[in-house]
């Protein structure tokens, strides 16, 4: 079937939630209209001239990019600016803009989850939970041929969700009992008499975000003119939150952290403080800029933090705290999410029935350049 960027956009918020985002951030849908349709998509880190070209000749109409060319509040579009010319060519080309910037940062499945993945943490969670993340169980008792129906308004709702599963669910036979009031219109049983009757206990997680939804979704699904149900709040909480801390397979020393760093994020300029010899067993790391959260790596335990964007002061302040910091680079510990997103997006896609050409770009957009590069 045909396929339209609004059906591209509500896989990509099922992937990372809006409300996963930063206030301060501008997220979403920044060139272009949700009722267009597409046949291709190119998932890039920055939109850029270069990238553009790449949308083109790969017969992209939709570029997904992490960072938003529309950042701050644009007060005129002049066309020899850098992001004005930029917005110029995509619309002149017809390529759509979506942005997914902290709230991908902060999903499950996102940037620093991946970055998580490839330094293989252990007894991961995230750096800094996000505010409002938490994370309910929501139960219901209904007869078991309602179940099917109620259970597909919770998972669309957005309820059932766990890390990358969706569709999660808990369910387990039982008796309800109760007494219709004279003016009730019971769908089992009689009014005005004692009932039992068979049911389903039916038990879902909802964030905190979805619970409102998921609720409404559930009363209106359920047979009853009463549906019974209970909201309990977890203690764990979500996933979701920026950055993520955890431990290493085998403690190593942080030169060879450092060196793993190089590695694995192929970056030949990676810089740290501290001793090369001290041993790290924790590790906290924040994709992109995260040296803010240095108090917050040393609460979690974490002997280093890998991130990127790293100043003077900062790198200062954590080595008087005995924290090892390793800046990794901002774009370097940024670019392993791309090829993982289009992978992730074309199958939820063709889950869906979408006939779309889904492709992780090849440009290497960062701005820096270091000694020996051609």
């Amino acid at each position: 079937m045909a396929c339209r960027i609004g059906e591209i956009i509500a896989i990509m918020e099922e992937l990372a939630p809006p409300a996963y985002a930063q206030e301060w951030d501008n997220i979403g849908l920044q060139v272009g209209s949700a009722a267009s349709e597409i046949r291709g998509v190119l998932v890039a880190l920055d939109a850029t001239q270069g990238v553009l070209s790449e949308a083109r000749e790969k017969g992209a109409d939709l570029l997904i990019c992490h960072h938003p060319p529309l950042f701050r509040p644009l007060h005129r579009l002049i066309t020899d600016d850098p992001i004005g010319s930029i917005l110029q060519e995509a619309i002149r080309s017809g390529i759509a803009i979506f942005a997914a910037h902290t709230n991908l940062d902060a999903s499950p499945i996102g940037v620093n989850a991946v970055l998580a993945e490839i330094f293989g943490l252990e007894n991961q969670e995230p750096l800094e939970r996000l505010p409002g993340s938490e994370v309910f169980k929501l139960v219901t008792f209904l007869p078991a041929e309602h179940l099917a129906k109620v259970s597909a308004a919770l998972f669309q709702s957005g309820a059932g969700v766990i890390g990358d599963y969706t569709g999660c669910s808990f369910r387990v036979e039982g008796t309800g009992t109760f007494t219709p009031g004279s003016r009730s219109h019971p769908v089992y049983g009689e009014a005005g008499k004692p009932n039992d009757v068979p049911e389903v206990r039916l038990e879902v997680v909802a964030e905190e975000h979805v619970l409102n939804d998921a609720i409404q979704a559930l009363v209106s699904a359920h047979p009853y003119e009463e549906p019974a149900y209970d909201v309990y709040p977890l203690v764990l909480g979500t996933s979701a939150g920026m950055g993520r801390v955890g431990d290493l397979p085998e403690a190593v020393n942080l030169g060879e952290l450092v060196r793993g760093c190089s590695k694995k994020l192929g970056n030949r300029a990676v810089r740290f403080t501290g001793d090369s010899g001290r041993m790290i067993g924790r590790v906290a790391l924040c994709s992109g800029s995260g040296a803010k959260l240095a108090s917050k790596a040393l609460q979690s335990g974490a002997q280093a933090l890998i991130t990127g964007d790293v100043g003077y002061h900062e790198s200062m302040n954590a080595a008087a705290m005995g924290l090892a910091i390793i800046d990794a680079g901002h774009y370097h510990t940024e670019r392993p999410v791309i090829a993982r997103l289009a992978s992730l997006l074309a199958e939820k896609a063709e889950q869906a029935g979408l006939e779309i050409e889904v492709n992780a770009s090849g440009l290497d957009t960062s701005p820096w350049s270091e000694e020996g590069d051609d």
